[in-house]
């Protein structure tokens, strides 16, 4: 009697222990809080900025800039762009994970026929004579089915199709990125014509000053060390204009390489016409609907709602499943006994699993999926900082260019009509040669920092228009719009 108490009392410790030990998931949760855009204050940073709600970009933004030609190479490069066809291949990918994914979902049914000839060697043959010739006919069917008891193949799903629609909108942030980048190489090409228009005519004014010196020397009006400085200058200028034709070079080869092209598509651009900057000015509505307006915002919460999904699909793993397996058909070795009820087969195997003890694998991956929200929500965090920040400066940059603009073509007048002045008295062999060294530097500097300013508001213009969507509108993404969870637990 004794001996069956110790049994049954063992019994009851080892059932103890098991259910102790079963997989479970306490203690685990996630860190990530995402951001609230209102919680950024920009008020300071943005005072005096003219708002409106027509301050968005449309969404073919770069044709304010006032060449049709540059609406054409945008286009080309969105159709011919590497970039585009490697966004569009992982869009792809993504798409084909959340069909994937789905089918998981769904049953099985196989069918399976199969007719085999053979041949019994002696040793094979039961009788021990060997020879024997059979046709084995086989004919079936099975099915398997995973019921979804607690939704987590539902998650899986849910979590590839929010990967899927991230995709599509890195996609169209890709194309974004590409349409900036080409108009910002536009203008850097533009740029680099103006720059050679300077070198040139920098070189043309010290050849001038070159037969000017000349004319001097021979009149004996100046010395042969000063006829030698204007030489050296015409060779520095000479430097220049070469200097000038390699990063116009360079300029119309990175055009080309953005239209997906060879080099020589580049010598096939026309000069640029001079780009006008946009207005300065910002939607009334920001930063709230910026969260719409930006691509890369909206797929880093998508990302952070497929996240959340793998969390739910992970911890249905700590739950009792149920799976259904069936199967039917036939099999004979006589062809007319095929479909007797002698031939006939079928089994059904419903199968109930628990996990019980798996050395923590389960709690690692659903350890590992929660550290994936958290990663997911502070992307978007940083994407939400970022852009309100890429706003921020890129506005006050521009604000502020205008009059740096404006008081350098002041100074580039006043350095233009000094050099005219000096020339003219140096040529009448009344004037002073370092008079005329140093105002020629000062006319050059101040032209080329005029046209470095006009590029840089050109360029900040295209940031801008980036920085604000460049005419995304994510309205038609439902899910997308809605306040990523702040935690999931």
């Amino acid at each position: 009697m004794s001996s069956k108490l110790s049994r049954t009392r063992l019994s009851l410790v080892l059932v103890a222990m098991t259910l102790a030990g079963c997989a479970n998931y306490s203690g685990l949760k996630t860190e990530g809080v995402s951001l609230d855009a209102k919680s950024l204050k920009a008020g300071q940073s943005l005072t005096g900025v003219t708002l409106s709600p027509a301050a968005w970009p449309k969404s073919a933004w770069w044709t304010s800039l006032g060449d049709p030609q540059l609406d054409g190479l945008i286009r080309e490069a969105l159709q011919d762009s590497p970039d585009m066809q490697i966004a569009e291949a992982r869009a792809h990918q993504a798409s084909a994970a959340a069909y994937a994914a789905d089918a998981e979902r769904m049953p099985t049914l196989d069918a399976s026929a199969g007719v085999s000839r053979s041949r019994l060697a002696r040793d094979q043959d039961p009788q021990g004579q060997g020879g024997a010739y059979s046709t084995l006919r086989n004919l079936g069917a099975s099915f398997n089915y995973n019921f979804d008891l607690w939704g987590g193949q539902r998650d899986a799903w849910e979590a590839a199709l929010g990967e899927a629609r991230a995709a599509e909108v890195d996609q169209q942030a890709a194309q974004l990125t590409l349409a900036a980048d080409v108009a910002r190489a536009y203008s850097d090409l533009g740029q680099a014509h103006i720059i050679h228009d300077l070198a040139s005519e920098d070189l043309k004014r010290t050849r001038q000053m070159l037969d000017l010196s000349k004319r001097r020397l021979s009149s004996g009006i100046d010395s042969q060390y000063q006829f030698q400085q204007t030489e050296s200058l015409e060779a520095s200028s000479q430097a220049s204009l070469i200097d000038a034709e390699k990063r116009l070079n360079s300029a119309k080869i990175a055009m080309a390489v953005l239209l997906g092209k060879g080099p020589d598509r580049g010598n096939e651009i026309p000069r640029p016409k001079v780009l006008q900057a946009s207005a300065v000015a910002l939607p009334s509505v920001l930063p709230a609907e910026l969260l719409g307006r930006r691509p890369d915002l909206i797929a880093a919460r998508w990302r952070v709602e497929a996240a959340s999904k793998d969390i739910d699909s992970a911890k249905t793993q700590f739950y009792p499943n149920l799976n259904l397996s069936a199967s039917a058909g036939a099999e004979s070795l006589l062809g007319d006994a095929m479909f007797g009820s002698a031939s006939r087969f079928f089994n059904v195997g419903p199968t109930i699993s628990l996990p019980i003890f798996d050395g923590g694998r389960l709690r690692a991956n659903l350890d590992a999926r929660d550290a994936d929200y958290d990663l997911a929500v502070a992307q978007y965090n940083k994407s939400l900082v970022k852009a309100l920040g890429d706003v921020s400066d890129t506005i006050n940059q521009l604000r502020d260019i205008g009059r740096q603009i404006g008081a350098q073509q002041h100074a580039t007048e006043i350095a233009r009509q000094s050099y005219d002045t000096v020339v003219q008295r140096y040529g009448s062999g009344i004037g002073n040669y370092l008079d005329v060294l140093s105002i020629e530097q000062q006319l050059l500097q101040a032209q080329r920092q005029l046209a470095n300013l006009n590029a840089e508001q050109i360029d900040l213009s295209i940031q801008l228009m980036q920085a604000l969507g460049g005419g995304f509108q994510g309205q038609t993404l439902t899910a997308a719009n809605a306040t990523p969870a702040t935690q999931h637990n």
